[in-house]
């Protein structure tokens, strides 16, 4: 083979891999960005359900309240076993969103560093 034709294939290589890592990468940016909207619904998730459980937990405490006014006993300790349920869901819940935060930042991360390549 002659060296011209030699570089010319070595240059033919090169271009078709350039371009294959160049669909390759869109794919991946794609892929980044899905990721990134999935994990900001988490997120909006996360946080609705973190509301829901901080009402629900206003209301038990109004709830225990009243019955420890009213002097019923067995009501009281039924109110402090939902309040504790609801704590737990709440620690839960919140659990969740730093998850998701971390997840979103890490997805954010990687798209950022697909579109620089």
């Amino acid at each position: 083979m002659k060296p011209l034709t030699v570089v010319a294939a070595g240059a033919v290589v090169v271009a078709l891999s350039c371009g294959a890592a160049g669909a390759q990468n869109g794919r991946e940016i794609r892929q980044d960005r899905k990721d990134v909207s999935q994990d900001r619904r988490e997120l909006r998730q996360d946080n609705r359900d973190i509301r829901q459980d901080r009402r629900e937990l206003a209301g038990d405490r109004r709830e225990l309240a009243r019955d420890r006014e009213a002097g019923r006993a067995d009501e009281v300790k039924r109110d402090r076993a939902e309040l504790r349920d609801d704590q737990r869901e709440l620690r839960e819940d919140i659990s969740d969103r730093r998850d998701d935060r971390r997840d979103l930042r890490q997805d954010r991360r990687e798209l950022r560093r697909d579109v620089r390549q």
